[in-house]
């Protein structure tokens, strides 16, 4: 099995902490939303999402022999939320969703 390249794990980490960064930013929006209920499952993927880039940013960080399988996991996670934040118009979730699947993609390049 070989290792990512040090590129590629520069670009996933920025990558999770710009996904991390807009899923707080939707979280926040979705609650400001005139009918937040509506909102109740993007809210949970958004938090999920964020706890997900947050635990492979950390594992890249400290070479975990577990970063690839963490990353997969990640990658699946960030699909999710760019699906569930892909079918509501408001910016928040369309930034969401656009960070999510270059975080998506990212980390599938972590997987060797």
């Amino acid at each position: 099995m070989s290792l990512p390249t040090l590129t590629a794990t520069s670009d996933c980490i920025a990558a999770c902490t710009a996904c991390a960064d807009a899923c707080d930013q939707c979280f926040a929006g979705c609650l400001k939303e005139d009918d937040v209920a509506m909102m109740a499952r993007c809210i949970a993927i958004d938090a999920d999402c964020a706890a997900a880039c947050r635990f492979a940013v950390g594992a890249m960080q400290r070479e975990s022999p577990l970063a690839g399988a963490i990353c997969a996991l990640c990658a699946e996670v960030c699909a999710a939320c760019a699906e569930e934040c892909g079918q509501h118009a408001h910016e928040h979730c369309q930034r969401c969703a656009e960070a999510c699947r270059a975080c998506e993609t990212a980390c599938r390049a972590m997987v060797v």
